[in-house]
């Protein structure tokens, strides 16, 4: 199926053909409804990021321990994770926008109790519940757009201005995490949902049209607690792998999670209404533009991570300075995706993507060739070139994932790519933060003297990571101080040059392999 197919019409659109017309010639209606799905979108966005900056307020609140800080953290994406395909078939199933509405329902009322939390404990059981509901969300919203712009290129600008709230909530979440912290407290974060929410719940009925597979059948539980065992100790895995390195822990998750993945695909293969349509993947469009998405947040992810310890570490920077320096690279992204829309009426969508993709490693080229002692300000450039690579290789993806199934699958296609989403993410963060890890540790060079003047402990965290070594050339006698700045300045960018070099290949062939695999799909017009 080519990006210009348009499976099913969409009966809310015709029904309100006679309303005035915006400028695409979609109904004014079908653009209220667009807005009202931001709404969750969001949401979504800001508090992926906002809660960050709440965590230090959280840990003196609540007395919370280290374990359970990381559990705060992780319990809403292994829980989120873990759904997304389910809830993307069940809203095939029972209604996308039912599933929409019952999830902001949910997310809205476990926000506000949330923000109360009593206790470590409470707070972790709340933003399990929240990834529950959040699971419910994020597909409806990509696969009600599906429905409500059949006419591919109505439905491009669609996904453009959908991955620009994304983008953009990514970027509001820190600065506007911190000054509700700074104000008000550390639940305020959380109980900031309730208001997001109202407008799609008061509106939303009325405005959103409904949309399900008109032959839905049975929902398979086993099929649904297979998905569970299959992402959340994959996920699980990639992030211990991140943060802790290889070990054979992280690996056995791993594994169990992919031959439950096995399990998974042999049950599908064999129900005769499956929760996850197998056969999609046979369709190269669709297969290669998932494939696109993971890659493009395996590199931002992956770049972000050494970025940030840069700018904090090395450049001195305070992180809410870090993160104001990165807002130019996000609005490049909602640039780039907006920008793309009217280009592929004149070049082929493979070939946008493919595009995109290249810069993503001419960022990382810039990476692997620039000078790292300059500042950040090279950094950050190379940040904005693969922004703009990003934004304009994931619009026209989803795009063309949301293009390449029919209709009535558009919630379990939208999951998929909400779980590459995830995958790329986490898979960026683990793969190239190991590299960069054991790079660091290969090469730090520790200056002679330290051991007479500094605790065994220190010594050690100084050799394992950047923030050790930073640490220790704090409280190191003057003479040593600055020696061990350098070293670890060394050691750090090392391990950069290699993952930059080892990103840049990789997106380098993703950019070729998706050129030669999407070359056929015509232009839009």
């Amino acid at each position: 199926m080519t990006l210009s197919a348009a499976s099913h019409q969409n009966p809310a659109s015709t029904s309100t053909s006679s309303l005035p017309a915006g400028p695409t010639g979609a109904p004014w209606r079908d653009w209220l409804a667009l807005a009202l799905l931001m709404f969750p979108v969001l949401l979504v966005a800001v508090d992926n990021t906002a809660l960050t900056f709440a965590l230090p307020a959280i840990a003196g609140s609540l007395q919370t321990t280290g374990i359970q800080l990381l559990w705060i953290v992780d319990a809403y994406p292994l829980v989120l994770a873990g759904l997304l395909v389910a809830m993307g078939s069940l809203g095939d199933r029972i209604g996308r926008r039912r599933l929409l509405l019952i999830g902001s329902v949910g997310f809205a009322t476990v926000s506000a109790v949330t923000a109360f939390a009593p206790s470590a404990e409470w707070l972790i059981a709340g933003r399990a519940a929240l990834g529950l509901f959040g699971a419910m969300l994020m597909p409806s919203t990509l696969s009600l757009i599906r429905n409500i712009f059949p006419d591919p290129n109505r439905r491009r600008l669609a996904v453009a201005i959908w991955a620009a709230g994304f983008s953009g909530g990514a970027a509001l979440g820190p600065i506007f995490g911190g000054w509700l912290v700074q104000e008000f407290w550390w639940g305020a974060v959380l109980l900031v949902a309730v208001p997001l929410m109202l407008p799609l719940l008061v509106f939303g009925p009325a405005f959103i049209p409904e949309s399900k597979d008109p032959r839905p059948g049975r929902l398979d539980l086993p099929s649904i607690a297979l998905s569970l065992l299959v992402m959340v100790p994959v996920v699980y895995g990639i992030k211990e792998l991140a943060t802790e390195g290889l070990g054979p822990a992280p690996l056995a998750l791993i594994a169990f999670g992919l031959a439950m993945g096995f399990l998974f695909v042999r049950r599908q293969q064999r129900l005769a209404s499956p929760m996850l349509d197998i056969s999609l993947f046979g369709n190269p469009v669709f297969s290669t533009a998932i494939t696109a998405n993971v890659l493009a947040l395996f590199s931002f992810n992956g770049f972000i991570l050494f970025l940030a310890q840069h700018l904090q570490l090395l450049d001195g920077m305070t992180p809410s300075a870090a993160g104001v320096a990165m807002i130019p690279a996000l609005i490049a992204t909602v640039v780039a995706g907006l920008a793309v829309v009217p280009l592929v009426r004149k070049v082929r969508p493979g070939f946008v993507v493919a595009g995109g993709l290249a810069l993503t490693a001419a960022g990382y080229g810039i990476v692997v060739f620039g000078d790292h002692a300059s500042g950040p300000a090279f950094l950050l450039a190379a940040l904005l070139v693969l922004a703009l690579g990003v934004g304009a290789s994931e619009t026209i993806s989803n795009a063309l994932i949301l293009g390449a199934v029919p209709a009535e699958q558009s919630g379990a296609a939208a999951a998929i790519s909400e779980t590459g989403y995830e995958v790329g993410s986490l898979m960026g963060t683990a793969v190239l933060g190991s590299i960069l890890t054991a790079s660091y540790q290969h090469n730090i060079r520790l200056p002679a003297g330290l051991e007479e003047s500094s605790s065994g402990g220190a010594l050690d965290r100084a050799g394992e990571t950047l923030a050790g070594a930073m640490e220790l050339a704090v409280s190191a006698p003057a003479p040593l101080g600055a020696p061990l700045r350098e070293a670890a300045r060394l050691a750090f960018d090392s391990g950069v040059h290699i993952t930059a070099a080892i990103a840049l290949v990789l997106m380098a062939g993703a950019a070729g392999l998706t050129a030669v695999v999407l070359r056929r799909i015509p232009t839009a017009d």
